[in-house]
């Protein structure tokens, strides 16, 4: 009798013990996909996409396009210190190349263009100043009427050859740039003299300038990243402005510094 007992009771044990086996393994069957989608979804939520990790790199590494508006502000030198620049417009730019390797200038370079439907200059109004006339073949002093005021236009820049530095940041991208322009004005530009009289007789004309000038110019700046594919843009160029004797004269504007403010989306 003691041994059927312990018979029995071995038999009810293991009965007891597969019983908890099946419960214990159904509980992980049942729990393992939900317990790895959760540990997936804490990993996703732990670890940033790659484009958001560094911006600067990844528009870099994907020669991304670059457009976006700006405005520009700026002031004449030397004897057009009296001069004040203001325009606004858009710029398109593509990356062409990988980065090449240059020592301190190892970079990128880059392709653009740009518009700007608004051109304005600030010139003085328009007032009387000393002046040299020919009268019978003799230099003569005489009053000019200059003209001046505010001289409106559009502006176009179709190559801007930029240089986009290599760096670490993951904010900055500094650049170099060089680029040229034209720009077409309303009326003459810049102001010149106009005719003028001695003992009654017109002695001089227009001094001729041009509704077409040219724009060489120079500067560098920066992207500021303030998210993935999208930056704050700060650049300060040299500009001068030139009509390359399109008209009678050619005073031009020897130089102007103006500073670019503006806003580039990435793709």
């Amino acid at each position: 009798m003691i041994q059927q007992r312990s018979i029995r009771k071995g038999i009810t044990l293991s009965r007891v013990q597969m019983l908890f086996m099946i419960l214990m393994t159904a509980g992980v069957l049942t729990a393992g996909p939900g317990l790895a989608a959760a540990q997936n979804s804490d990993a996703a939520q732990a670890a940033p996409a790659p484009e958001f990790v560094n911006p600067v790199a990844q528009v870099r590494q994907d020669r991304s396009w670059e457009f976006g508006p700006f405005v520009n502000y700026g002031n004449g030198f030397g004897n057009r210190s009296d001069y004040k620049f203001l325009s606004a417009g858009a710029q398109l730019g593509k990356p062409l190349t990988p980065v090449l390797g240059a020592g301190i200038f190892t970079g990128q370079f880059e392709l653009a263009g740009n518009i700007m439907p608004l051109w304005q200059a600030y010139t003085p109004a328009p007032h009387t100043a000393a002046g040299t006339c020919i009268l019978s073949g003799t230099p003569t002093p005489c009053q000019l009427q200059y003209g001046g005021g505010t001289f409106r236009g559009v502006s176009l820049t179709p190559v801007i050859l930029r240089w986009n530095f290599l760096t670490r940041s993951r904010r900055i991208q500094p650049w170099l740039q060089a680029a040229g322009g034209l720009i077409y004005t309303t009326h003459k530009f810049p102001p010149n003299y106009g005719s003028a009289q001695v003992d009654g007789q017109p002695v001089l004309v227009d001094g001729g300038t041009s509704v077409w000038n040219f724009s060489p110019q120079g500067g560098f700046g920066i992207h500021y990243f303030t998210r993935a594919k999208r930056s704050i843009d700060l650049g300060v160029n040299a500009v001068h402005i030139s009509s390359a004797s399109l008209g009678d004269r050619n005073p031009g504007v020897n130089a102007s510094i103006q500073i670019q403010v503006g806003y580039t989306f990435w793709k």
